[in-house]
């Protein structure tokens, strides 16, 4: 009996890692199952405050995310987090979701080494290409056909 005992438990140790789900908190203090993304198109967008750039291409990411077509997420290049993140992104006029952590170390991605820099992710989860310098909304609008 307690050799049936042992593949039962790797068993559902198995089942269990497999349910694993990746997550990754927001800048409002939610959790984002990146699960749950699956089926649309994600652009994960890495930018700071001094970054000109990153200033001029904020209303195409805005545009884009108002569109049935993707979702933007926007990742603090420089690590602010809480209200300070809040604060800075009010002040950019940032409307898409703003996360709390940099996804890319759990994704396998690598910080990026110039910003803007913009990761498009397809709808079967599969970083497609990575974008450095600002994008209009027509552009990856493009890459997603």
């Amino acid at each position: 009996m307690k050799y049936l005992k042992l593949p039962m438990v790797l068993f559902a140790l198995v089942i269990l890692v497999g349910c694993e789900r990746t997550a990754f908190q927001d800048a409002q203090g939610e959790t984002l199952d990146w699960d749950e993304l699956r089926g649309q198109w994600v652009v994960v967008n890495y930018w700071a405050e001094w970054c000109k750039p990153c200033l001029e291409e904020i209303p195409e990411l805005n545009a884009l995310d108002e569109t049935e077509k993707a979702t933007v997420l926007g990742v603090n290049f420089d690590g602010i987090t809480g209200q300070a993140l809040r604060d800075v992104g009010a002040k950019m006029d940032i409307r898409f979701r703003m996360l709390a952590e940099d996804p890319g170390p759990e994704l396998g991605w690598k910080l990026p080494v110039g910003l803007p820099a913009s990761y498009v992710v397809t709808p079967e989860g599969e970083l497609l290409e990575a974008r450095f310098g600002p994008q209009t909304k027509e552009g990856l609008l493009e890459l997603m056909q």
